[in-house]
């Protein structure tokens, strides 16, 4: 078992016991502020088997149908994240709204909020180590799920200044109007999501500062040929796909070229940890007097 998959059970887990504390904390204060922190925990939960379930198919060895590997099943699971964010958020301002017509007393409110205070300090920690395990395995899965973790203490800590500024004025209006704070945050919270997912499908190349550093290792290492042209880069997942074209001199041999552009895919891997390079060799006749000149 991966530590990628450890980490993908480790997020059920946790939602599991974080979504009954913060159902224990609206039971015990019948404030729908809360119901709405504990409604957008349940789309945690069911997001964090869905991103289990893609980190699993992601891994799976290319094969005859999926000649470049199953990486893009993780970028499906962050959309779908992305749409159960919108509607948990649409769930909360239905919520929000029968709370602001009628609003209710809160009942043992302390309590409760103490309640949800520890609930939010795990789910701080956990997305804390799902950012950094995710970022250093390349997985797009953990990454979101880390962030909209994130965002959901953010939205535990307003609720919770807010109740409390509710149970001090009386103004029990504020706890469905902070509900539909909550609701409004997570919806951009959904949309971001969806929108870096989107790039992934859409192969986007890779960032500026890394294609400067592709460039350099290129002509650096690609002594002994002529040029480089026609760099592409497309990011699916957890791989990168590095290509170009590279033109050496007419009299190298096979062998010769063989061995150049491996030492320029070696160089490339360091950058770039698990690319796949393809590199296209090309008599000088071919040169086309641009692109990355070689040193």
């Amino acid at each position: 078992m991966t530590k990628v998959v450890k980490l993908g059970i480790g997020s059920i887990v946790l939602g599991l016991a974080v979504l009954g504390l913060k159902l224990l904390a609206w039971a015990m204060t019948g404030s729908v502020a809360l119901l709405s922190d504990a409604l957008e925990n349940t789309v945690n939960v069911v997001t964090a088997i869905a991103a289990l379930v893609a980190i699993r198919v992601a891994a799976l060895p290319a094969d005859a149908n999926h000649p470049y590997g199953h990486h893009k099943a993780e970028l499906f699971s962050a959309i779908l994240e992305g749409v159960m964010v919108i509607v948990a958020a649409l769930a909360i301002l239905h919520q929000a709204w029968g709370g602001w017509t009628n609003p209710q007393v809160l009942h043992a409110p302390l309590q409760g909020l103490l309640v949800n205070a520890l609930a939010s300090v795990l789910n701080a920690l956990w997305a804390w180590v799902l950012i950094h395990h995710g970022r250093r395995a390349r997985s797009p899965a953990l990454v979101a799920d880390g962030k909209h973790l994130y965002l959901d203490v953010v939205s535990s800590v307003v609720v919770t200044l807010g109740v409390l500024l509710a149970i001090e004025t009386g103004w029990f209006w504020l706890d469905p109007a902070l509900a539909a704070f909550v609701a409004i945050n997570i919806l951009w919270s959904g949309w971001r999501v969806i929108h870096d997912s989107l790039s992934g499908l859409l192969d986007e190349s890779l960032s500026d500062d890394v294609l400067t550093e592709v460039r350099r290792i290129i002509a650096t290492e690609a002594v002994g040929a002529v040029e480089a042209h026609d760099l592409r880069t497309r990011t699916a997942g957890a791989a990168t796909f590095i290509e170009f074209h590279l033109v050496v001199p007419g009299l190298l041999t096979v062998s010769q070229a063989h061995d150049l552009c491996d030492r320029v895919e070696a160089g490339l891997k360091k950058l770039v940890q698990g690319c796949v390079v393809t590199i296209h060799v090309e008599p000088e006749f071919k040169a086309k007097h641009s692109g990355i000149v070689v040193l």
